[in-house]
């Protein structure tokens, strides 16, 4: 069951009130790298030459250097730098671009194993609008920045990936670039060289066999008795997140084909009140899922089925488990949240994924970690959250989104969820009934293994192949 704190704990997580701060860029799913043996380099320099500066000013050129041609959308950029406090959260502009600043994404990560000279980085991805390089070319001016959210000056002689001295654009190795997922230039400081994917098809893929749970949502409708009967709770019951006075509609819970596999569909719809407003929500009444690999393909909408839009929407797929008291050191929580139109103070589409330690409700004291992208995602979307003895990380659309350490690592076992609620109705004031779509195809959880997109996608294709429309192995407790 989900705290009735939640939408406090959202709110913090958003007001940046977290105790750490990591995330990966996210940009749209490639079709392919689309280079023979494609490669790449990276060309850097600084337009604030300072040690100290109001912003960081790294201006960058990505070059192919391969033989065929290379889809952007395929290519990550890594800038490294040291952080000025532990708990400070940056962000990312972009001032002017030959391929034009709304196909660049800048998103902000933190190292697994910290130097002295890095402790974060700043990755630069690209939406499918920016397009390919032919053999030999190169993006051109990237003219970039990020700064701290508080705009205090921060130092940047002790960042990695600076030069003072590179005031005109030259190859830089303290940059490095990915193409598919897989580094093709430069050098990461000291042990964090962005993980390569393993493929699908590697002899080290984990075995099958191991304790599942799949289900691609093959039900009639809220009332089907297999819902049940397969561990699901539709809720209805009263309490938090979202707007006080709210309702948990069951009935908004609905399924039907699309693209011949059966999709599950959560409606939350208002009329501008607490009590015209219906929220969905559907959860595994067992909390006995804890390591291993959590997946699931959602549609994230940016705009209402009808009626006004506007609204401050949270659309999610999440594990938690209950908070038996303040600041207890076993609750567990692994968020995706999708605010297609802001909220918690963001005016813009944002998502968040989060893991949380602790928390106390009042007075207010969280202790989490959370990465952010602020972009739309509408559309649908592979999620991947996968938690081993060290660290949880999170994938969308096949890439990495965020790595968070191992003091957010459960204690103990937690449920399966996925809703959408409302924040507050700031958004949109108006009178006029409308509704919201929030859609999933499936859901998977692997015990104990940690697997790749890739795999992950084989699974659910092998299930699909077999005719598995569900099959649940992980054993209580």
């Amino acid at each position: 069951m989900k705290s009735l704190a939640k939408s406090r704990i959202r709110a913090a997580a958003a007001a940046a009130a977290t105790v750490a701060l990591g995330c990966t860029a996210l940009a749209a799913v490639p079709s392919s790298a689309s280079a023979a043996d494609g490669s790449l380099s990276v060309q850097y320099r600084t337009s604030a030459s300072g040690a100290t500066a109001d912003q960081s000013e790294p201006w960058l050129k990505v070059r192919n250097t391969g033989s065929g041609a290379v889809q952007l959308s395929a290519v990550k950029v890594r800038y490294y730098f040291k952080g000025e406090a532990a708990g400070d959260a940056y962000r990312f502009a972009c001032s002017w671009a030959v391929k034009g600043c709304a196909n660049i994404t800048g998103t902000f990560g933190t190292l697994a194993s910290p130097t002295a000279t890095a402790d974060r980085y700043l990755e630069i991805g690209f939406t499918s609008g920016a397009g390919s390089l032919a053999p030999g070319a190169d993006t051109g001016d990237m003219q970039l920045r990020f700064y701290r959210s508080s705009w205090q000056s921060l130092v940047q002689s002790d960042d990695y990936s600076f030069d003072a001295g590179r005031t005109a654009y030259g190859d830089w190795s303290k940059v490095t670039a990915q193409l598919g997922g897989a580094t093709v230039w430069g050098e990461a400081p000291g042990g964090n060289g962005p993980t390569d994917p393993t493929d699908p098809t590697d002899p080290t893929d984990p075995p099958d066999g191991a304790p599942t749970l799949f289900d691609d949502f093959n039900y009639s409708g809220h009332t089907d008795p297999q819902i049940a009967a397969h561990g699901w709770n539709v809720r209805s019951n009263s309490g938090g997140p979202g707007v006080p006075g709210a309702t948990w509609a069951p009935e908004n819970v609905t399924f039907a084909s699309e693209g011949g596999n059966s999709v599950m569909n959560l409606e939350t719809s208002t009329a501008g009140s607490g009590e015209s407003t219906k929220q969905t929500e559907i959860l595994t009444r067992s909390m006995k899922f804890r390591n291993g690999t959590y997946a699931a393909r959602v549609k994230f909408s940016d705009a209402p089925v009808s009626g006004p839009d506007g609204d401050h929407l949270v659309q999610t797929f999440f594990t938690i488990n209950d908070l038996k008291a303040p600041m207890a050191d076993d609750y567990a929580e692994y968020d995706f949240e999708y605010l297609p139109n802001g909220g918690w103070g963001e005016s813009g589409n944002i998502l968040y994924t989060t893991s949380w330690e602790t928390y106390r409700p009042d007075p207010w004291e969280a202790v989490n970690q959370h990465s952010e992208a602020r972009q739309s995602y509408a559309g649908w979307h592979d999620l991947v959250v996968t938690i081993d003895d060290n660290a949880i990380t999170y994938y969308i659309d096949g890439q990495v989104f965020g790595t968070h350490g191992a003091a957010y690592l459960p204690e103990r076992g937690m449920s399966i969820n996925f809703n959408q609620w409302l924040i507050d109705l700031a958004g949109q004031t108006s009178t006029t009934p409308r509704s919201y779509d929030q859609q999933v195809d499936y859901v998977l959880h692997v015990k104990d293994q940690v697997l790749t997109p890739a795999q992950v996608s084989a699974r659910v294709s092998a299930f699909r192949t077999a005719g598995t429309t569900y099959q649940d192995t992980v054993p209580a407790g």
